[in-house]
């Protein structure tokens, strides 16, 4: 059965978008089915035991965890490891979650409100957009292909982030193109949601691993009125541990404490004992991984070039995937489909980006399963190629 993905965005009217993710409506139905995975937007997951080795957790220590009640926001050593690291020491204005998945919920749950205007851009991973959607915003839309050498064009600006604005939504490096800001078009970006009074929303979860690029500050550091997410699930390597935070104005995070006390509560303190490890190890999980995706990235630079006629791939400029383009494919669901059943490796439509163009490709994972994915793609190229005279 065929998920018949569609664009959801309509600049300037008030829409919604039901059903379920259609992300993760392409994984529910079609991850395990899949023998080599090279859609992800994650590198490599570590085992427990590699974490543990990696980030000296001695099993006494995780015994001695009692499974009692968390506090809403986070312990207050766990906040303060996060805080060191990405918020100028500052723990109140930090707060755990279960991924930033629920940092996204809670926040944009709480802040947003019917007939906001809602900035966005034109391709969004779907829970950034949903909230404003759902709430029945006025979407506005960031034109990504604007972007040019790391900066939109002051005009472009401008005329979508207007005096009024209620939030500025995006994701840079972004997912799933991996196009990013340069640290002047960052700086002019910026600015100019602080000129209008807008609340930036800055999702960072792909921001430790660039490409010939920088690493961008985090907004929050110098803009008050911000908040960012982090997560476990991209660059740490650490999906499975559901493990993510937000960064914030505490009077901010205060506003979503009546929707988590009365939803998700707290984390286990058992994955915030581990997660407080995993912080502490943050270069040590994040640059092994990191270092695999750039000589993937170059194995897929050099597929690209020689399978240039028969698509097309502009180069990440941070995270691990980008967007495939597949000139002449009318139906890039069909497409992902039949590779999957005659060659058993995953791509993602990018119909679940509002990208027909082309298919989300990850290059994070294993070395040896990515190359025997791109082998696989292209023998599946080929087949179409022959079917069609090429």
């Amino acid at each position: 059965m065929e998920l018949n993905l569609s664009r959801v965005i309509n600049d300037g009217a008030v829409i919604s978008s039901p059903g379920p993710p259609i992300l993760e409506e392409w994984y529910r139905r079609n991850l395990d089915k899949a023998k080599f995975d090279i859609s992800s937007s994650g590198v490599q997951p570590y085992s427990f035991s590699e974490l543990r080795r990696i980030a000296g957790i001695e099993l006494a220590e995780l015994d001695g965890v009692v499974m009692d009640d968390s506090t809403s926001q986070g312990s207050p050593e766990l906040r303060q490891a996060i805080a060191d690291r990405y918020a100028a020491g500052r723990a109140d204005h930090v707060m755990v979650t279960h991924g930033s998945s629920e940092a996204i919920a809670l926040t944009l749950g709480s802040l947003l409100a019917p007939g906001d205007r809602v900035v966005l851009p034109d391709s969004i991973y779907h829970s950034l957009g949903h909230f404003a959607r759902e709430k029945g915003c006025e979407i506005r839309t960031l034109p990504l292909a604007r972007l040019s050498e790391g900066a939109f064009p002051d005009d472009v600006l401008r005329s979508v982030i207007t005096p009024g604005t209620k939030a500025v939504v995006v994701n840079f490096p972004h997912n799933p193109t991996g196009c990013t800001l340069s640290p002047a078009g960052y700086a002019q970006f910026v600015d100019r949601v602080a000129e209008t009074g807008a609340l930036l929303v800055w999702d960072a979860a792909f921001a430790e691993i660039t490409h010939g690029t920088e690493v961008l500050p985090d907004p929050a550091l110098s803009h008050p009125h911000s908040l960012s997410y982090g997560t476990f699930s991209k660059a740490f390597g650490l999906p499975g541990l559901r493990f993510g935070w937000c960064i914030a104005d505490p009077a901010l995070i205060a506003r979503t404490f009546p929707l988590r006390d009365r939803t998700t509560l707290f984390l286990s303190p058992l994955v915030e004992r581990i997660a407080l490890h995993a912080m502490r190890a943050a270069p040590r999980l994040i640059g092994p991984r990191a270092q695999q995706a750039a000589r993937n990235l170059a194995l897929l630079d050099a597929w690209a070039a020689r399978h240039a006629d028969a698509v097309t791939w502009q180069r990440p400029q941070g995270g691990v995937c980008g967007l495939l383009g597949l000139p002449g494919v009318d139906d890039t669901e069909r497409f992902c489909l039949d590779l999957l059943d005659q060659y058993g490796t995953l791509l993602v439509p990018g119909t679940a980006f509002d990208r027909p163009d082309g298919v989300r490709l990850g290059f994070g994972g294993a070395e040896d399963e990515f190359r025997q994915g791109l082998d696989r793609l292209s023998q599946f190229l080929g087949t179409r190629g022959r079917r069609s005279g090429r």
